[in-house]
């Protein structure tokens, strides 16, 4: 009987450790935040420059919603096709969790891309985009916030495009996202 049980603990414990052994977002961005191959930054939502826009109530819902973005972009050259391969592999992998729920992919002519998001339908946590190109690399953001909801997501772009931000505070993400 001892050694059924303990043949159980060393099973469970073998499960475990293979269940957290996948990497999370948060330590990815963690992990390579001080990757010279990456860029990265922490923007609080307050950047986008709201105060004064003329928005509906569905748009000023939306802000209010949002905290902060973190930006990852991996700028691909000559010297680093390797690890861009690599790199871009992890994030994929990471985002086929089944704790993302995919809202839309992305097909245009800077590359491919997708929009997952973590929470319940109508009070989502953190939105995620990922994009990449063969090109340039690849971007990965990460939109904070409180009961976001899936609707508004679309209102958030429209009250950014009403609004005079145009991708200050950004620094070398902004140029490597616009180039």
């Amino acid at each position: 009987m001892k050694s059924i049980l303990k043949s159980i603990a060393v099973m469970g414990a073998v499960l475990l450790a293979s269940c957290s052994s996948q990497q999370s977002l948060q330590e990815y961005y963690v992990d390579n935040s001080e990757n010279p191959s990456f860029l990265s930054i922490d923007v609080p939502a307050s950047i986008l420059k709201m105060e004064g826009v003329d928005l509906t109530p569905t748009q000023k819902e939306a802000v209010e919603s949002l905290r902060k973005f973190n930006l990852l972009a991996f700028k691909k050259n000559t010297d680093n096709e390797a690890e861009y391969e690599m790199e871009k592999k992890k994030v994929k992998e990471i985002l086929k969790g089944d704790e993302f729920v995919e809202l839309m992919k992305i097909n245009s002519k800077y590359g491919k891309g997708v929009i997952k998001y973590l929470g319940e339908e109508d009070a989502i946590d953190e939105v995620i985009i990922y994009g990449d190109s063969n090109d340039k690399g690849f971007a990965l953001v990460r939109v904070l916030g409180k009961n976001m909801n899936p609707a508004h997501i679309m209102q958030l772009m429209q009250a950014i495009q009403k609004s005079d931000y145009k991708g200050e505070g950004l620094g070398e993400i902004g140029a490597f996202l616009k180039g």
